[in-house]
């Protein structure tokens, strides 16, 4: 995908900076929504040794094991020519919205590189984003993009150890093996103790909760741009 936009885009001898966003953390019920731009100069990705001298290649975070992800975070980003990572914190969710809190997270992501990008690739079908951006949405573009992957490990990575943090301090709730999803122990911990302040409150789970009910928040219409379904 890379190759393409790089072609359609180039003029005058330029060197076309092309920019791979990928998002983690949008279903969830606790902790920050986290955003990853990344931009390569489309030297080949690195890959990492597996079983039977067979290699493990850079693909979605989702299709790696949690060993293979930690082991390309090391090592990507000594190979991209940039990256950063943006967030948007539950209590920002709850008032804007999702979309518009993945919209400023990927801002803070994008804004962040050490050069603005040409172009972004988008992961998914929904583009976020907006003007000034150019973008490029794009269904599983963590398996067609370099960049798209790269971003994809790094949000991934970085949100995981956030969420293992926080396991700490509010033990019970699973965040280090399920990173604020609803798994059946975050789910009992949420009913028996109510939730913490890094969850969402103005999601529907709260409805299922008469005991935590009154905490849950209820957005005001005309900030943000309106939430994504959780599905």
């Amino acid at each position: 995908m890379e190759n393409e936009l790089r072609a359609a885009l180039a003029a005058g001898g330029r060197p076309v900076r092309i920019a791979g966003v990928d998002e983690v953390g949008r279903g969830a019920w606790a902790g920050p929504v986290v955003v990853c731009a990344a931009i390569t100069d489309l030297s080949a990705p690195p890959v990492l040794p597996g079983r039977g001298g067979r290699t493990v290649a850079l693909t979605d975070s989702k299709l790696l094991t949690r060993a293979h992800r930690e082991a390309f975070a090391e090592v990507l980003p000594g190979w991209l020519t940039g990256h950063a990572v943006g967030a948007s914190a539950p209590e920002e969710i709850d008032e804007v919205g999702m979309t518009e809190a993945l919209r400023r997270a990927a801002v803070r992501a994008l804004e962040a590189l050490p050069v603005p990008p040409d172009a972004v690739i988008l992961d998914g079908g929904q583009d976020f984003l907006r003007p000034p951006w150019r973008v490029r949405c794009e269904v599983k573009a963590d398996q067609r993009s370099v960049t798209v992957a790269a971003a994809s490990v790094l949000a991934k990575v970085h949100r995981d150890r956030l969420m293992a943090d926080l396991d700490g301090e509010h033990p019970g709730y699973g965040f280090a093996d399920s990173a604020g999803y609803p798994s059946p122990a975050h789910q009992r911990t949420l009913r028996e103790s109510g939730p913490t302040p890094h969850h969402r409150l103005s999601w529907s789970y709260l409805d299922d909760l008469p005991r935590w009910r009154h905490l849950k928040k209820h957005r005001d219409p005309l900030a943000g741009e309106g939430q994504l379904s959780l599905l």
